[in-house]
């Protein structure tokens, strides 16, 4: 009776409520924090984009200069510099967001096979990621750390250079950076291996009995399930790698900001540019990874459906012995 009287006040609506409320002010640190450092610089920024901002007697003097040759947004497309830059911004992310997820996604494989010491290299895996802060990674490629050795002189990079110099150029600028990309691996590897765990081990077995093999299991289940991973991966990795010191375009926009003939306004336009340019990139990945698949009714065999029974019982036997020698 007491436990019942104890569950039935924890489910009441009020209680309820009342944890709700709790769990608010929670947030409410975190909130505000957002709204402060977020959310309203990020509308500054798109105002900013409408004036020229000057420096008077330690005041910012606001000039509106739309309707002067196109104002912020004519001197951003009449750049030298921003704009190559930020094709190289593209390349590099068309070139890195793949590899990285693949990547990822093999090493999780192999940290989810259930060796040895599996946990030892997750920590290794991992450390890059405690460890790459930008003064770090600025001395590592200062000193030649971060680039593959010789591999312009691999005969098949040289098969790509007379075929097609632009991906021969793409592929120069990873494999100049191969082992930062690496070090991005980190938190895919994680997330791959949080989604692999999740997966039903009843499907493989099933799988095998219908006579699969491994490179099957792979792209008909692996695959499939974690997609929505790789989705979650590639939009991190796209947002990381735009703030990263390997961005082109990020000391551009930051070095405008001090210069006095753009100032703060031509570098919120090409901050707002890089924005547009970033959330295209995330639409790309969601129409790539993110769409759900249409879902195909399977009929089941009467042999299948007799297979699938016979290895939950042979699972529900195995829980209940752990439960009885425990």
């Amino acid at each position: 009776m007491a436990k019942n009287k104890t569950l039935k006040s924890l489910t009441a609506t009020s209680n309820i409520e009342n944890q709700n409320k709790i769990a608010y002010l929670f947030i409410l640190p975190w909130m505000l924090g957002f709204l402060v450092f977020v959310v309203y610089p990020f509308f500054q920024t798109i105002y900013n984009t409408a004036f020229q901002i000057t420096r008077e007697a330690n005041t910012l003097v606001y000039t509106y200069n739309l309707n002067v040759t196109g104002g912020n947004f004519g001197t951003a497309f009449r750049n030298l510099y921003f704009f190559p830059e930020l094709i190289d911004f593209v390349i590099m992310e068309a070139t890195y967001v793949p590899t990285i997820i693949i990547v990822g996604f093999i090493l999780a494989i192999l940290l989810n096979t259930g060796v040895k010491g599996q946990s030892v290299f997750r920590v290794i895996y991992f450390l890059p990621v405690i460890i790459m802060s930008g003064p770090v990674t600025g001395i590592l490629r200062w000193n030649g750390a971060g680039s593959l050795l010789d591999y312009e002189s691999n005969i098949v990079f040289k098969m790509i250079l007379s075929y097609s110099p632009g991906l021969a150029e793409a592929l120069s600028g990873l494999f100049s950076n191969f082992t930062m990309v690496l070090w991005f691996t980190g938190i895919p590897v994680i997330l791959f291996l949080n989604a692999l765990q999740k997966i039903n081990v009843n499907l493989y077995e099933a799988a095998k009995i219908d006579g699969a093999n491994g490179w099957q299991i792979l792209w008909k289940i692996k695959v499939p399930i974690v997609k929505p991973t790789a989705f979650v991966t590639a939009i991190f990795t796209i947002v990381q790698l735009g703030t990263f010191a390997l961005n082109p375009v990020y000391y551009t926009i930051q070095n405008s900001i001090y210069t006095s003939a753009a100032g703060i306004g031509l570098a919120s336009t090409f901050a707002f540019i890089y924005t547009i340019v970033v959330f295209a990139l995330v639409g790309i990945a969601y129409l790539l990874l993110g769409r759900p698949e249409k879902i195909k009714q399977v009929t089941l065999s009467s042999i299948q459906r007799l297979n699938m029974e016979n290895i939950a019982k042979r699972r529900l036997k195995q829980k209940n012995r752990e439960v009885v020698v425990k």
